[in-house]
């Protein structure tokens, strides 16, 4: 069983990638909206990685990170969702975006999903509304812990949380990718028209 990979950039389609681990080529599907959070091509990635095996194939699933794997795996627990479909849920709405739909019984939104019909949403709400962390559980952790690694680095704890705010509220909701905005922030390298 894989539970990540770590390795290059070989492609990039908008369903799969591969990565070169030890000169193998892992070819690994991918939810569309982590597309833009993966490097270029030739640079190392880091996937989390569900291992799906039947009996003609195994699949690999990646994902940046471990809670969005989470995700994927207890989607696969509701009867009627098979993998690709967990997938396109995922492709089809962001991570927040999705548990809150789940929490707030957002039919209307979650229909908006290619694939996902109103049967299928009131039973995914139905099962997966206690499964589920809080959507503001999930970004006060991350939030907390990127913001303790900020200080850790140095950076006041007012000055940090501002520029940490300013990247949460242009989409990064990882660790790294908060890190990584917020640090552009901290130490002047981002441009006028990002700010």
């Amino acid at each position: 069983m894989i539970g990540s990979l770590k390795g290059k950039l070989i492609s990039r389609r908008p369903d799969n990638v591969i990565i070169e681990v030890g000169g193998i080529g892992y070819q690994i599907n991918i939810p569309l909206n982590i597309l833009s959070n993966l490097p270029e091509e030739g640079k190392d990635v880091f996937l989390h990685i569900y291992t799906h095996v039947r009996e003609d194939a195994i699949q690999l699933y990646g994902f940046t990170s471990e809670d969005e794997k989470k995700i994927f795996i207890t989607l696969l627990g509701i009867t009627g969702i098979g993998p690709k479909m967990a997938l396109n849920i995922l492709s089809g709405i962001l991570y927040d975006d999705f548990l809150h739909a789940i929490e707030t019984e957002d039919v209307a939104l979650l229909c908006r999903i290619p694939g996902l019909g109103k049967k299928t949403v009131h039973r995914l709400i139905l099962e997966l509304r206690e499964k589920l962390p809080s959507s503001q559980g999930i970004k006060n952790r991350v939030f907390e812990d990127t913001l303790s690694a900020l200080i850790n680095l140095g950076y006041k704890k007012s000055i940090a949380q501002e520029y940490l705010e300013r990247a949460y509220k242009k989409g990064y909701k990882d660790i790294e990718s908060l890190l990584k905005e917020a640090l552009k922030y901290l130490t002047g390298n981002i441009s006028e028209e990002d700010k």
